[in-house]
């Protein structure tokens, strides 16, 4: 499971004493309870797996933002940090799709449902998402369903 992989690594980053590891695993495991506080607030089970790589996903694109803006503002030191939490979260993530596997996944998804125009969207992305969560970047997946069926 993937909550015992991370905590495994944490353990090994404190022995190590690998303070940037053990401070990104931390913050992933703080995100992790939050976000199972918050399914158990309304009445779900704990997050599964594929869930759990979508919420990975999340704060990579978040520290991924944090980087364009520290390198906006001259902030190297920032851009470092920011750049290794990414690495160590990275690391977690399955394997990413390359642009022609997302090409030839999204058109198999919009042969399986059935997708016609931009009303099935959302069909053809919730289906990429069942298969495919944690190796596909959805921003980009999403801008190729919408000229696919344009």
């Amino acid at each position: 499971m993937l909550r015992d992989d991370i905590n495994s690594a944490l353990k090994e980053a404190m022995k190590a004493k690998n303070e940037r590891a053990v401070s990104t695993l931390r913050m992933i495991n703080s995100t992790l309870k939050n976000a199972d506080i918050e399914a158990r607030g309304q009445g779900k089970p704990p997050l599964t797996d594929a869930e759990l790589l979508g919420l990975l996903q999340k704060m990579i694109k978040q520290r991924q933002e944090s980087v364009e803006l520290y390198q906006k503002g001259g902030r190297a030191d920032l851009v470092k940090q920011e750049q290794e939490e990414i690495a160590i979260i990275q690391g977690y993530l399955p394997k990413q799709m390359s642009e022609a596997e997302m090409a030839a996944a999204i058109e198999a998804a919009i042969k399986e449902t059935g997708a016609a125009g931009m009303k099935d969207m959302g069909k053809v992305i919730g289906s990429l998402r069942g298969k495919y969560a944690g190796q596909m970047d959805f921003g980009k997946a999403s801008a190729l369903v919408k000229a696919k069926l344009q």
